[in-house]
């Protein structure tokens, strides 16, 4: 394609012997280009074009061409950075659009829902799991003429002396003995009410009547045994007998059976890491192994059990021992059902399997009902209730304890109306 004019220019040849005459050649505007900034603001790397004068910079055309051609090449395809062949110098290269900023508030929501979901699995999975290890085997719909429901939820509570799954090593260690079989080391009565929970602890040396009852294994009927103490309910059939003994003397209907033995209670306490009391009264007892000093301090294992067993050092000693009984439950129940106990897998595994392997619970107790009875028990000891001695008019047969019956009777109605409870005990 010729850009040369046809009106007389110069420098174009034809066929003649003679050269042409002058010819004036048309002005070709060329674009504008964008400004650039001055040298000494360019780097080397930057493509300088030694041809690009300041003129130029200011619009300038001095209609001079370099001869380089160009095209729309990306940018940095020579090797110079200057966009090679075909390519746009670094100074006319088009500047893309930047990166998007990252969009905080639907990771936020995505890392929320991941969490939510992460939680909810492994809560799932730790409750499936711990139902599992639960012992549901006692069977209350054996226990017969049961008292009507009262408004508030009411469980017996009962720590055994079984020896069950303990080496020879370990009952020398805990000061058990080796007697077969299991007896009713203590006995409460814990009521969860709106109005404020409750503990009543039934010293087991109490004298009640064991009334007529129906075999838990046997399935046969047998005639009320009259005046006994307490714990011999227990011995004669289980718990099912029991929970009938003590709903027949106090009219009060019991919604939820919990035992445990020594061995479970030990590493219960051993899996918190201790448990931390405030100890009144130094006191030392060779019978259970206890040797304390008073003031605040952490019981392991050992010691805890050495501490709830203790009787022998004591002027009251049954009905003091009740009181350290529930003075050490409500402790315990207290660093247990805690969010660095529940929320943390490393001390929460542990002592659910230590204590639900050695837990005996109703057959419909659930997991969630076992919470809330930790939870009833931390509110006692949080001042969200009261802990008490079922009140006692003095003694009985066989060196044992009556109850005052009509305290009891208050008591119990209090509790069933879910009324708060003003019945005092005098021991």
């Amino acid at each position: 394609m010729n850009d040369w004019p046809d009106d007389g220019g110069y420098g174009r040849g034809n066929a003649n012997s003679q050269p042409e005459g002058p010819r004036r050649m048309s002005h070709v505007q060329r674009p504008q280009v964008p400004q650039q900034p001055p040298r000494s603001q360019q780097g080397h790397g930057q493509g300088y074009n030694p041809n690009f004068t300041q003129a130029q910079n200011q619009g300038y055309d001095s209609g001079y061409s370099s001869g380089q051609v160009y095209g729309g090449a990306p940018q940095g395809g020579g090797p110079q950075g200057g966009g090679g062949r075909g390519g746009v110098p670094p100074q006319y290269a088009p500047q893309g659009p930047g990166r998007p900023a990252p969009d905080w508030r639907k990771r936020i929501k995505i890392g929320s829902i991941v969490l939510v979901v992460g939680v909810l699995a492994w809560g799932i999975g730790t409750y499936a799991w711990a139902s599992s290890q639960m012992r549901n085997e006692v069977d209350l719909s054996k226990v017969i003429e049961r008292p009507e429901e009262g408004d508030c939820t009411t469980y017996l509570i009962v720590g055994s002396d079984s020896r069950e799954g303990m080496s020879a090593e370990e009952k020398k260690k805990l000061h058990t003995g080796s007697a077969e079989g299991k007896r009713t080391d203590s006995m409460m009565i814990l009521a969860a009410c709106s109005s404020g929970n409750t503990m009543v602890s039934l010293p087991r040396d109490s004298w009640v009547t064991i009334p007529n009852f129906v075999g838990s294994e046997s399935g046969k009927s047998y005639p009320a045994r009259g005046g006994s103490k307490l714990n011999a309910a227990y011995a004669m059939d289980g718990p099912e007998l029991l929970v009938r003994t003590v709903e027949y003397n106090t009219n009060l209907h019991i919604d939820h059976y919990a035992e445990i033995g020594f061995a479970g209670f030990a590493n219960i306490v051993d899996a918190l890491g201790g448990v931390e009391l405030n100890i009144d009264k130094g006191f030392k007892d060779k019978k259970s192994g206890a040797d304390f000093q008073a003031g605040k301090q952490t019981l392991n294992g050992e010691q805890a059990l050495a501490f709830v067993r203790t009787r022998y050092a004591f002027a009251q000693s049954d009905l003091q021992r009740t009181k350290n009984q529930q003075k050490f439950l409500s402790a315990l129940a207290n660093q247990a059902a805690t969010p660095g106990t529940i929320l943390n897998p490393f001390a929460l595994y542990p002592t659910l399997g230590a204590g639900l392997d050695t837990l005996i619970v109703d057959k419909d107790m659930s997991l969630y009902d076992l919470g809330k009875m930790f939870f009833a028990m931390k509110g006692i000891s949080g001042g969200d209730g009261k802990s008490m001695n079922i009140p006692i008019a003095g003694s009985a047969p066989q060196n044992s304890l009556k109850w005052d019956m009509p305290k009891v009777k208050q008591l119990v109605e209090q509790i069933k109306n879910d009324e708060k409870v003003t019945v005092e005990s005098d021991r």
